[in-house]
């Protein structure tokens, strides 16, 4: 296998410095592939022909869907009713609030998959909610940062569908299974972290638990909840596809937007479509400049080198697999999440696979490696967000975000080293 070092470090060396120049990552991606392809002396047409390649997959029309779905959702007026069966279940527990706010981001997610969404929509509603009950800006706007990271984990997802398509062959309808226990086990972890602060900084108990008023919002927000129901046992059941699947959401988000919930008239809905339009031409952007990105990375043999070298470093797999999650960690400092997914999993997964991690358990754990990504600066989307709707400065959530961070790590690790987390539902219901 012949190594042209020289076109590596053209791609990757260029790469990195648009990176740290604050290049937008599309064009970093972009200008780092024509620099590489243009020093072997490669038809630029390589470029176009990728570009298309990338997006030009049936199962890639199942992202633009999911993500539509997620905006209708999310501007027709379920975020309170969630919030309100969150309350029923765990507000009566010391720091209620907190563990609302975890809760419903684990129901919100379900349905927007975005946790920029869930942090913008939530966290707009109950980061005053929980200041004016007595808690501190800085918890609150970490509670609801950090808590938005499971709607990545918990289906439909739209960076599963993404990672699914990068990996080659893997199947969604176990992604989508894989992600319940660990979205389950991070919101466990976070409420466990965030119960030790209430306690400590005395904060308040909500009312009193009562099965009359869960039985009443469940009723309530069932709607909403029936279209997580509809598409990943709609996927599962092998009844549609998954863009089969994410296209019915799309249109029973529509139904219920409009006409149970009357969250939004028919003007709102344009105005949704038109933000959605600009959430969907990023995506497919980076999804297309990345195939080119992916396209040198394979030619250049990349991959193989980069197992090589982590081979040659140890062989023990515990190792191997901290380093692995110590790299996606890294590039989630610097990268956003769909390009990370894009680029790294071509490299990465042939890696896990030989220490035996199934590429259904890497799916998660790439997946929630990006997610701490976005709460981490210079580039965490999830902080910025997060602080400009709680109004608090981004140093000080950065500060009550150090211990909601090593629950997540601790989260990752579990995730990493006991596959039967993941795996448990997919095997349990014969996914492969």
């Amino acid at each position: 296998m012949a190594v042209n070092s020289t076109a590596i470090a053209v791609l990757l060396v260029s790469f990195l410095i648009m990176i740290m120049l604050r290049f937008q990552i599309a064009y970093a991606v972009a200008l780092s592939s024509l620099f590489c392809l243009m020093y072997q002396g490669l038809p630029l047409t390589n470029i176009c022909q990728q570009m298309v390649k990338g997006i030009n997959s049936f199962s890639m029309m199942a992202v633009p869907f999911f993500i539509t779905m997620g905006c209708l959702m999310g501007s027709g007026g379920i975020s309170e009713k969630l919030i309100a069966l969150a309350n029923a279940c765990v507000g009566w527990m010391t720091g209620g609030m907190a563990m609302v706010n975890i809760v419903a981001s684990y129901f919100f997610g379900g349905i927007s998959g975005s946790a920029a969404a869930d942090t913008a929509s939530l966290g707009s509603i109950l980061i005053p909610m929980m200041v004016e009950e007595g808690y501190d800006d800085d918890f609150s706007t970490a509670v609801t940062i950090t808590s938005s990271c499971e709607g990545l984990l918990v289906p439909p997802s739209h960076n599963m569908v993404i990672y699914a398509m990068s990996a080659g062959g893997v199947s969604i309808g176990s992604l989508f299974l894989a992600g319940y226990i660990p979205g389950a086990l991070l919101a466990i972890s976070l409420m466990v972290g965030s119960y030790i602060i209430s306690k400590k900084r005395h904060y308040p108990k909500g009312d009193k638990f009562s099965f009359a008023r869960l039985f009443k919002q469940l009723g309530v927000s069932f709607w909403a909840l029936a279209a997580v129901i509809i598409v990943v046992f709609g996927v599962i059941g092998g009844i549609f596809t998954a863009t089969e699947s994410a296209a019915i959401a799309v249109i029973y988000s529509l139904i219920v937007s409009v006409y149970i919930y009357k969250g939004l008239d028919w003007k709102g809905v344009w105005k949704t479509l038109e933000s959605c339009i600009d959430t969907l031409s990023i995506v497919l952007i980076l999804i297309s400049t990345s195939s080119i990105f992916g396209y040198c990375l394979t030619t250049l043999h990349v991959p193989s080198i980069a197992a090589n070298m982590l081979v040659g470093f140890t062989s023990n797999p515990v190792v191997i697999a901290l380093l692995i999650d110590l790299i996606l960690l890294v590039l989630g400092c610097i990268m956003d999440m769909a390009p990370i997914i894009l680029i790294a999993t071509p490299i990465l997964l042939p890696i896990a696979q030989s220490i035996g991690i199934n590429p259904v358990q890497f799916g998660i754990m790439i997946v929630l490696n990006c997610g701490v990504g976005l709460l981490t600066p210079p580039v965490g989307a999830v902080l910025f967000i997060g602080s400009a709707v709680g109004k608090v400065k981004m140093e000080k959530v950065v500060k009550a975000t150090l211990p909601f961070y090593l629950c997540m790590i601790i989260v990752l690790l579990l995730l990493t080293f006991v596959p039967e987390i993941s795996m448990f539902l997919p095997n349990l219901l014969g996914q492969k």
